[in-house]
C-alpha cells in the first residue's frame, strides 16, 4: 500500500494526514499522540474512526496540524482520518457516515461587530 493522504478541517484548525501500513503509531507534528494530546478524551476522539472499523493497530498515521485550539484540532484530525480510511476502503463509508465522522462541522466563530463588546452582545441599556 502506498501513502494515502487526506485533509480535515474544524473551526480554524487544519489537519493533513498521511496514512501508511504499519503498527498503529500516530505522530502529530513530530510528537507522539499521547504527548500532543495529553487528555484521554481527545485521544479517544482522534481514534474513534479507527476503533469503529477495528483497524487501530493496522496503520501508521503522520499528521501536520495547524491552527485552532485543541478541541478543533482533535475533531479536524478525526475527520481527516475518516476520509483517509474511506480512500483506502470505500465500503467503510456507510458505517463512518452513520456515526457522523464524514461530516465537516461548518460552525465558525462569528466576527465581532463594531460598537458592541462581542458578536451579538450589546452594552447595557440605560434609559436615564
Amino acid at each position: 500500500m502506498e501513502i494515502v493522504n487526506a485533509i480535515g478541517r474544524r473551526k480554524s484548525a487544519v489537519a493533513r494526514v498521511y496514512v501508511t501500513e504499519g503498527t498503529g503509531k500516530i505522530t502529530i507534528n513530530k510528537k507522539d499522540l499521547t504527548e500532543y494530546f495529553p487528555s484521554a478524551i481527545l485521544q479517544y476522539v482522534v481514534k474513534q474512526p479507527l476503533l469503529l472499523l477495528d483497524v487501530d493497530g493496522k496503520y501508521d498515521i503522520k499528521v501536520n496540524l495547524d491552527g485552532g485550539g485543541f478541541t478543533g484540532q482533535s475533531q479536524a484530525l478525526r475527520l481527516a482520518i475518516a476520509r483517509a480510511l474511506v480512500k483506502i476502503n470505500a465500503e467503510d463509508k456507510k458505517s463512518l457516515k452513520s456515526q457522523g465522522f464524514m461530516t465537516r462541522d461548518s460552525r465558525e466563530v462569528e466576527r465581532k461587530k463594531p460598537g458592541r463588546p462581542k458578536a451579538r452582545r450589546r452594552f447595557q441599556f440605560s434609559k436615564r
